[in-house]
């Protein structure tokens, strides 16, 4: 079987598995839609804020933030879910993100872990270990 690159990942989530948060995520799926989330999310907002200066209209610029997270809100929810899954987590670990600064810490914590070898009771390691 060949390894999917990161782009791929990214796809796939955006496409196949937008609003799944049954399963399990492994590292390479969450980083690769996190990496290309910021990149795009760059580029986008990049975008606006240029046409927002030429047209000296600020609001344009906040239209960019608003749709980049409307966007991907849910992908990135689910992938979050299903990686928390993949070392054993609850889904509501996810909420953590609600919780300044901590809460991010702990959150990365658990996405860098590696995943439960074998079966665990969200399904097969997707690494097929």
């Amino acid at each position: 079987m060949q390894e999917k690159g990161l782009f791929e990942y990214w796809k796939e989530c955006y496409t196949l598995k937008f609003k799944d948060f049954e399963g399990r995520a492994r590292r390479k799926e969450y980083w690769g839609l996190f990496l290309f989330n910021v990149i795009f999310g760059g580029i986008i907002g990049f975008v606006f804020g240029f046409i927002a200066g030429l047209l000296d209209a600020p609001f344009i610029s906040t239209l960019g933030t608003i749709l980049v997270g409307v966007v991907t809100i849910v992908p990135s929810l689910a992938a979050g879910v299903r990686r928390l899954h993949d070392i054993g987590k609850e889904w509501y670990y996810i909420l953590l993100c609600l919780v300044p600064v901590v809460g991010a810490l702990v959150l990365l914590y658990f996405f860098v872990q590696d995943s439960q070898p074998g079966e665990n009771a969200y399904g097969p390691n997707p690494k097929g270990l």
